[in-house]
């Protein structure tokens, strides 16, 4: 099961301001996205709704394919309001005029670490055992600036963004979430042997941070070779901390070796915001209407946003009744070896906890 320690000690981060809360009910901003993500968010709104879960969802619509900014200030005006925030994923298109939604929403409200939980699922099978790790990735600049321009026809430079401020305040919370949910290493991810300023600077700054953290060891590793390590012996990370695209392309390995994007829950945390989404950010447009989609991450996302607003014994409840489903293996998705629908899944939780 998911620490039950583990997103109320982050919430540390985001101390500043308190989520909003009217009639003994926190508002929670609710952004289902695109694909699946109105099924598993209505996955997560039936639940809670059983269990009397004291929030009250402030739905907002926005959708990559629209490429309507509106829908994003929408967005940030709400969680702006509240604090908090549970959201699907936003389609990004390869057009040139296309930008990405999550981006411009971590960046609009500086949410700039990214939190996700790669770890065996009794139930579900999976090659390996005894994987248990997690994953803190920076989410505002590296890769995903968004700086590019076509400097003569024919060519394009991409400018990637490392700072000594933005690498100094994701190593910190990488060793806080190490520190305080009993996590022994953390492991800088890295291709400083090419990219000897940028990723250096990175490499340097993570592991200058690490020695005040006594109790935890810190090391480093090129991100190819990382990769490979992944597959052969995930088993040896503990807590690994990216720069941007390093971190996405280690959830969706991350995912794999435990069952697939439907299982891995995510959170993401500012100084005053925290939204909270599976782990591995796959839309699932082909899925969409369907009612096939697994709404596992969801789940346990959402589980992990109600212990960060102190709501422990409902995030308890719901997160077992999930992990005992799956478990049981009689209900299960068709991207975990079943023939069961979303709302048959929903259903089978439901009954756990009735």
């Amino acid at each position: 099961m998911l620490s039950k320690t583990l997103v109320r000690s982050m919430a540390t981060v985001s101390e500043s301001s308190l989520p909003k809360k009217i009639g003994g009910k926190y508002v929670v901003t609710l952004i289902p996205g695109d694909g699946i993500g109105k099924e598993i968010t209505d996955s997560v709104q039936k639940i809670f709704k059983q269990e009397n879960v004291p929030v009250e969802w402030e739905v907002v619509n926005v959708s990559g394919l629209s490429q309507d900014n509106k829908g994003v200030s929408e967005a940030v005006a709400s969680l702006k309001r509240n604090k908090v925030g549970l959201k699907g994923i936003f389609y990004t298109g390869f057009e040139a005029t296309s930008t990405s939604l999550n981006v411009a929403l971590r960046k609009e409200l500086d949410i700039y670490a990214s939190l996700v939980l790669i770890k065996n699922i009794p139930g579900v099978k999976s090659r390996m055992d005894g994987i248990d790790f997690a994953l803190v990735r920076e989410n505002t600049e590296g890769e995903y600036s968004g700086l590019e321009h076509q400097s003569f026809p024919g060519v394009v430079e991409s400018l990637k963004i490392i700072t000594r401020e933005k690498s100094e305040r994701i190593a910190r919370f990488a060793f806080d979430f190490a520190k305080k949910n009993n996590r022994k290493t953390v492991t800088a991810i890295h291709k400083a042997n090419i990219m000897k300023l940028a990723d250096g600077l990175f490499r340097t700054t993570v592991k200058e941070v690490g020695a005040e953290y006594e109790g935890i060891a810190v090391n480093d590793m090129i991100v190819d070779n990382a990769s490979m390590q992944a597959v052969a012996k995930p088993q040896q990370f503990d807590v690994m901390v990216t720069p941007n695209m390093y971190g996405a392309i280690l959830s969706n390995i991350g995912a794999a070796l435990v069952g697939g994007p439907g299982l891995v829950p995510g959170a993401n945390f500012g100084r005053e915001y925290a939204v909270f989404e599976p782990g591995c950010r796959h839309v699932g447009l082909d899925l969409k209407g369907q009612n096939a989609a697994n709404p596992t991450a969801m789940i346990l996302s959402s589980a992990l946003m109600l212990r960060h607003l102190g709501l422990n014994e409902h995030a308890d409840a719901i997160s077992k009744a999930t992990y005992d489903v799956l478990a049981e293996g009689s209900v299960r998705t068709a991207d975990i070896g079943g023939k069961n629908t979303t709302s048959e899944f929903t259903d089978a939780i439901l009954a756990k906890l009735a």
